[in-house]
């Protein structure tokens, strides 16, 4: 069965704005990783400045070789890859938009679908 990473982003209120637009400009850059399948960005709604990046791979070393190939490529490089990141201009890093991650790991033990 797939695991699941969950990257637990603290990101203050005015920060919001930006992590968001990061995470929409670097849409595509982990789609096309082999072993990848499912993301999805979680805005807090009320008593925590947490957001979720919910990430499933078929695999830990499909998750692994995402994490030692595109994403450290797309960090070292300056440009929008992950967390909190984003591309500058001239090849200068933003400030990340969350002050803190913890990363939670996960197997797959059960799930469900709706029915068709």
């Amino acid at each position: 069965m797939s695991i699941v990473k969950i990257n637990v982003l603290t990101v203050p209120t005015e920060q919001r704005e930006v992590l968001e637009k990061r995470f929409a400009s670097r849409a595509g850059t982990v789609e096309s990783s082999d072993g990848f399948e499912w993301f999805e960005l979680l805005r807090p709604v009320e008593g925590t400045d947490q957001y979720l990046v919910y990430t499933r791979w078929r695999d830990e070393a499909a998750f692994q070789a995402w994490m030692e190939g595109p994403m450290k490529a797309a960090h070292q490089g300056g440009q929008q890859g992950g967390p909190g990141q984003g591309g500058g201009e001239g090849g200068e890093r933003p400030k990340p938009a969350a002050s803190g991650s913890t990363v939670w790991s996960f197997e797959v033990v059960q799930q469900a679908a709706p029915k068709s």
